[in-house]
């Protein structure tokens, strides 16, 4: 790479097809040329891709024999929610970005405006298969596959699972519940089958963490310590000079999350907090206690100092909890067994040794997700429709000084993980904005 590409000497993005078919007869209208406007929107936070565009409105549509009608092309089609449609926009280096999404709403404009606009806001079809189905039989086994057999059996999906595998066995009854909601809650249960750190430790006490998300091309059911692991799709450096070799492109702008409230995080428990485990089966009680500074180092972490770490901390916020909480002990909720006698037989043999270490994983994974957004920065790209949520990137910083300083800041060079995504196209630019978050300061400690 001989130099970082700038804004300005970029190629726009387009359009290429904003194909809507009606859901009733033949009518299909490629709505790009009127489209000023539109978002793409991808994030680890949300189980499904949304999309929206403003349209400008002409007033009439061409007919089929020629003629014109004076309806609108909501009108015309008609779009009433629901609506396929086929979308191919292109980047500013000529990726192409290729969906197929559904109409969910069309909002009017402002009533102030000199022409007729409306929005209409997208979804991917497993949106609407998610309000349709509901999760109702028995699982048994691994996590990550219930995860793969409730997008293909319930959802109806053909769309790639991507899973990382998790260790133990969590066995569950659906109990009639949409499938992302028990998706998104099989994820804060979930514990990757190889453990941070390396060594070959107990799988069990793996640092638990995950996300269920959904991108153009798959569903992502990721460890968040699996994803630090993996390496940079791109590198970005932010500096008020000329390109830099190395470096996929300048930061147009960006915006670091400086906040500290130490009172919040102490509300939070993020310091140290208690957390006592009822179970129902046994009627005994577990108390787990959980501070920042446990397993420090066995998590795969973006930098080598954490935010939090409790070396940087007053003592007295790390000696006593500040957070209390009280739980009913999932352990699985089902025994192993084909049928009730079965499983009251397994669990009176092992009653120590549930198939599912519930306070382990619980107090680990609020912990995890914590820890993720402690610091958190938006940034501004040339378009690039490459980047998808869940994906790590590089980026570099320089210092702020009154001789316009080309030094990097060091604390927040390093890999940052994309937490959201938005690829834009409007009449003037096309751009990627991007929410990343990382969970400590500094580079990447070396394996």
């Amino acid at each position: 790479m001989t130099g970082t590409p700038q804004l300005s000497d970029i190629e726009a993005g387009s359009i290429d097809q904003f194909e809507i078919r009606a859901n009733t007869g033949s009518n299909s209208r490629d709505m790009g040329p009127g489209i000023t406007d539109f978002r793409y929107y991808e994030s680890i936070l949300a189980n499904n891709i949304t999309a929206t565009c403003v349209i400008n409105e002409t007033g009439f549509q061409t007919s089929e024999s020629g003629g014109e009608a004076s309806q609108g092309t909501v009108d015309w089609l008609p779009i009433r929610g629901g609506e396929r449609t086929n979308i191919r926009v292109r980047d500013n280096y000529g990726n192409r970005l290729n969906l197929e999404m559904y109409v969910n709403r069309v909002r009017n404009s402002d009533p102030q405006a000199t022409a007729d606009f409306y929005w209409l806001d997208f979804v991917s079809k497993e949106s609407f298969a998610n309000e349709q189905t509901r999760v109702t039989k028995r699982y048994d086994g691994r996590i990550s596959q219930h995860v793969e057999d409730i997008i293909s059996d319930v959802l109806g999906s053909d769309t790639e699972v991507n899973a990382d595998q998790t260790a133990v066995d969590y066995n569950f009854i659906g109990n009639n519940r949409k499938p992302f909601h028990v998706l998104t809650w099989l994820a804060s249960k979930a514990i990757p089958q190889t453990t941070a750190g390396g060594g070959g430790g107990s799988a069990i006490g793996g640092a638990a963490g995950y996300f269920f998300w959904q991108t153009r091309d798959s569903f992502e059911f990721k460890s968040i310590d699996m994803l630090f692991q993996g390496d940079p799709v791109k590198k970005y450096i932010k500096n008020s000079g000329n390109p830099v070799a190395g470096y996929d492109a300048n930061i147009a702008t960006y915006q670091l999350d400086r906040d500290v409230d130490v009172k919040e995080s102490l509300t939070l428990g993020i310091y140290n907090n208690r957390t006592i485990f009822f179970d129902p089966m046994s009627f005994n009680y577990v108390v787990r206690e959980f501070g920042t500074g446990d397993q420090e180092d066995k998590l795969s972490t973006a930098g080598n100092r954490n935010k939090f770490a409790s070396s940087l901390l007053p003592t007295e916020f790390t000696q006593s909890p500040t957070r209390f909480m009280s739980i009913i002990l999932d352990n699985g909720v089902l025994p192993q067994g084909v049928n009730s006698q079965a499983q009251l037989e397994e669990w009176k043999d092992n009653p120590d040794t549930p198939n599912y270490d519930a306070p382990n994983a619980m107090v680990q994974s609020v912990m995890r997700y914590n820890q993720l957004f402690s610091i958190q920065m938006n940034i501004t790209i040339p378009g690039d429709f490459t980047l998808k949520a869940g994906d790590l990137v590089e980026c570099a910083f320089q210092e702020v000084g009154g001789s316009q300083s080309k030094r990097i800041n060091p604390e927040t060079k390093g890999i940052y993980m994309i937490a959201s995504v938005c690829h834009k196209i409007t009449q003037q630019d096309t751009l990627t904005s991007l929410s990343l978050v990382r969970d400590s300061y500094g580079q990447r400690p070396s394996n």
